[in-house]
């Protein structure tokens, strides 16, 4: 029997039950509200609650949090359901179909994401513009023009209006929530996330600097790209089917870490059957329940830091755990402790190599921890995924991605802390996928995917990338790159 099912069997005429994210569930009467549970709801519950009862055609509207509505049967008694995105939350109204029209008018309103008349953010103007022209960025300077980058590339909207520090003002105030509102009078710099229902959800960084208030909008696609769509080889996504272990994609920001960590949670939820936890600084791609349910917290919002959420996974029942951001000792520390005692981690680090990223972790450790961090390590880790984007010849960017998977030969060469051997152990284990940058971005150059400038830059061993260029008679316009 669906869960929600247990509280409409005490729902009467003139009630309704309404489910708030981060709130316990609660009817409503004129007598006031009454809690029926003593368990606040999270998002991620609320959506797995709706579509367990929804029709096929909406589940996927509730899992990206559009306006629904529906009628469902609940035994001998029919509801009437209407979802209600709300900024980051998601409110749930059900009220029997026969007093359902006392309440159209609310129904309607709501079902529209806004209090009848409600203005739409100013700001949403601009991300529209951004969308339609295919940016990834959108960036609100004081005292300048809005800029977009479009493949990779910075571009002034000529069209648009210097932008002073009263309208900037009154643009960022609009969409930013209360906690970040003052987390931002604090730090004079937050982040969170900021949809239009229907077109794409934002990652939203507010900051201060020399010249005002500012703020970069990267744009966070509705539709999950999946793993088959990126072209992720067979070897990335066995990793999807470990039962527990650490996996480590890693990249310099921009690089499209949080679209390859999304599509690997994606092909877990289409294939296992298990509980996953994500815990994310903001939540960025909202999944829906498939065979998984999937729980999203949001640091600042559902938790207050990664560490203390990292913690409290280990005792909500979870078999996957995302972590966003492995950014500081402690969370690093909780997660190859997680990934020791039965679980599949999946986390990142802003690393541009394979290697590189195993010297970060244990770099992390007082020097009278390491040995024990690279003990637990080669029996932790399983595999690495470092990829940097590259501007594609023609328009749009490609992932160069070198992988690590962790064998006997390189679990010894952790516990030993012999890092700088790695590379190759990659170079000899390409029939088991493994793959070094140099050898992709060389790879998309020959196939003519990329410029050989552009590869160059992002190349880590310029000198190696030069020499394999050679190999095919490549010229390399290195003043093209010095100017």
């Amino acid at each position: 029997m669906p869960q929600l099912d247990k509280l409409i069997e005490k729902l009467q005429a003139d009630q309704e039950i309404v489910l708030e994210s981060g709130k316990t569930p609660a009817l409503k009467s004129e007598a006031g509200l009454v809690a029926m549970l003593n368990q606040q709801l999270s998002l991620a519950q609320i959506v797995g609650l709706v579509q367990e009862i929804s029709p096929v055609g909406s589940r996927e509207a509730v899992g990206q949090r559009k306006p629904v509505k529906f009628d469902y049967a609940a035994g001998a008694k029919a509801v009437h359901v209407a979802c209600v995105p709300e900024g980051e939350q998601l409110i749930v109204r059900i009220t029997l179909i026969g007093t359902r029209e006392k309440n159209g008018a609310a129904c309607q309103a709501a079902a529209q994401n806004a209090p009848a008349g409600a203005p739409e953010p100013e700001v949403n103007a601009l991300l529209r513009k951004m969308f339609k022209l295919g940016a990834s960025d959108l960036h609100l300077t004081s005292c300048h023009r809005p800029l977009v980058r479009v493949n990779g590339d910075m571009k002034e909207l000529g069209d648009e209006p210097v932008l002073k520090n009263e309208r900037m003002e009154a643009l960022l105030s609009a969409i930013m929530p209360p906690h970040n509102a003052a987390q931002f009078a604090e730090l004079h710099d937050t982040d969170f996330a900021h949809e239009i229902t229907g077109l794409a959800r934002f990652r939203v960084n507010i900051f201060m600097d020399r010249f005002g208030m500012g703020a970069v909008f990267r744009q966070i696609p509705m539709e999950i790209v999946t793993a088959e769509k990126l072209g992720l080889s067979k070897e990335i996504i066995d990793l999807c089917f470990l039962s527990k272990g650490l996996v480590l994609v890693t990249g310099p920001t921009g690089s499209g870490k949080s679209t390859t960590l999304c599509a690997l949670v994606d092909y877990i939820n289409r294939h296992r059957r298990d509980h996953i936890i994500t815990i994310e600084d903001p939540i960025e791609f909202v999944h829906s329940r498939k065979n998984c349910l999937i729980n999203q917290r949001e640091v600042h919002v559902h938790t207050k830091s990664f560490s203390q959420a990292l913690r409290a996974a280990l005792r909500e029942d979870p078999d996957i755990v995302l972590v966003g951001e492995m950014r500081d000792l402690e969370t690093i520390s909780i997660a190859i402790e997680t990934a020791e005692t039965g679980h599949l981690v999946f986390g990142t680090l802003h690393t541009t190599t394979a290697a590189s990223t195993v010297d970060r972790i244990i770099d992390q450790f007082p020097a009278d921890r390491q040995s024990q961090i690279r003990t637990m390590l080669s029996t932790s880790l399983k595999g690495v995924i470092s990829q940097t984007l590259c501007k594609k010849i023609g328009g749009g960017r490609v992932a160069a991605m070198e992988a690590l998977f962790v064998n006997s030969a390189v679990a010894n060469l952790i516990r030993e802390g012999k890092i700088y051997q790695i590379p190759s152990i990659q170079q000899t284990g390409k029939k088991q996928g493994m793959t070094l940058l140099n050898d992709v971005l060389f790879k998309l150059v020959v196939d003519k995917v990329v410029e050989p400038e552009e590869a160059y830059i992002k190349a880590v061993d310029k000198p190696a990338f030069v020499a394999l260029l050679k190999t095919k008679s490549i010229v390399l316009n290195l003043a093209e790159i010095e100017e």
